[in-house]
């Protein structure tokens, strides 16, 4: 792009309107950026400072309207006009007053056209009153809650352990009369021969010294 040449920026979002645009400004030896998307044509003019900008007014991202109104809080000695059908005009007069516009441009634009509405289009710049109501302009949006976090997986619990069946329904076994008897009986005699062992030792029949400390050593007494 060469820097002595002058710059349009055309946001119109109609190839056969940007086409036609682009060509009658080549001809006047003017350089053509065309993009289609209010957003990135407030980026665009901040990056580029073009000398014109021509802006429809139903484009995507921001409306032609808003989009106009921040390039001129950017800048307000910015120079835009609105190109627009025969049937939206009254809109575009409108935002060419909120938004301060130096002229409108209605398709099919023609050679004669332009000629004809240069002086008003590359004339002094109107003021912008839009500009203080801009934030109520944009459209309202709806607050969207922030996801739910993802919960992790509950940990898979361990199988429940199978009691075989036949011990469910066992009871715990009492002894018998039989075996409480057999039990005394050892018992008796253990505590027959410990008696014996220990009067044989006292009578110096048996050294059982050794073995006693041993006991003692068990048992800690």
């Amino acid at each position: 792009m060469d820097g002595d040449k002058q710059t349009v920026l055309v946001v119109v979002g109609n190839p056969m309107t940007e086409s036609s645009i682009v060509g009658h400004f080549e001809r006047r030896g003017w350089d053509a950026i065309v993009c289609d998307d209010g957003d990135k044509a407030v980026d665009e003019y901040v990056e580029k400072k073009p000398d014109l900008v021509l802006m429809a007014l139903d484009i995507s991202g921001l409306d032609g309207h808003i989009a106009a109104l921040e390039i001129r809080e950017t800048d307000f000695n910015a120079r835009i006009a609105f190109v627009t059908t025969r049937t939206g005009k009254a809109l575009a007069e409108d935002a060419a007053f909120s938004a301060g516009a130096t002229a409108i441009l209605t398709t099919p634009i023609t050679a004669t056209d332009l000629d004809q509405l240069w002086s008003e289009l590359m004339g002094e710049i109107p003021g912008a009153p839009g500009l203080a109501d801009l934030d109520e302009l944009y459209p309202e949006m709806e607050e969207v809650a922030p996801p739910m976090p993802v919960m992790p997986p509950m940990p898979v619990m361990p199988p429940m352990p199978v009691i075989p069946e036949a011990s469910m329904g066992a009871e715990i076994q009492k002894p018998t009369k039989r075996k409480r008897r057999r039990l005394r009986r050892i018992l008796f005699l253990t505590v027959l021969v410990a008696v014996g062992a220990a009067g044989a030792h006292y009578a110096g029949l048996f050294d059982l010294t050794e073995q006693i400390d041993q006991i003692r050593e068990n048992f800690g007494i």
